[in-house]
């Protein structure tokens, strides 16, 4: 897997706690072999007419990104459970 990241992804990566990111890397690693691993908890955002999905980092962060192809993901947003689904992409 092919993964991408936004500027914003970026920024938010950033300002996370050192521990998350730690925990981010491992996770993207699974994700990496398979996005659709059980500890992961992959699911797709609703409206499904962004075409956005999210996986866990920790019970309280997590990822937002969405699928280029079969092989390919941008990572859009990192950050608290509640405030991933708030956010506008």
């Amino acid at each position: 897997m092919e993964i991408f990241v936004t500027e914003d992804f970026k920024k938010d990566y950033s300002c996370l706690p050192e521990e998350i990111k730690k925990k981010a890397k491992k996770q993207e690693n699974i994700f990496k072999d398979n996005p659709f691993y059980p500890s992961l908890r992959t699911e797709k955002l609703v409206p499904e007419s962004r075409q956005a999905w999210s996986f866990r980092v920790d019970k309280k962060y997590r990822v937002v990104f969405k699928f280029l192809g079969e092989s390919r993901v941008v990572f859009i947003a990192i950050g608290p459970h509640d405030w991933i689904y708030k956010i506008k992409f």
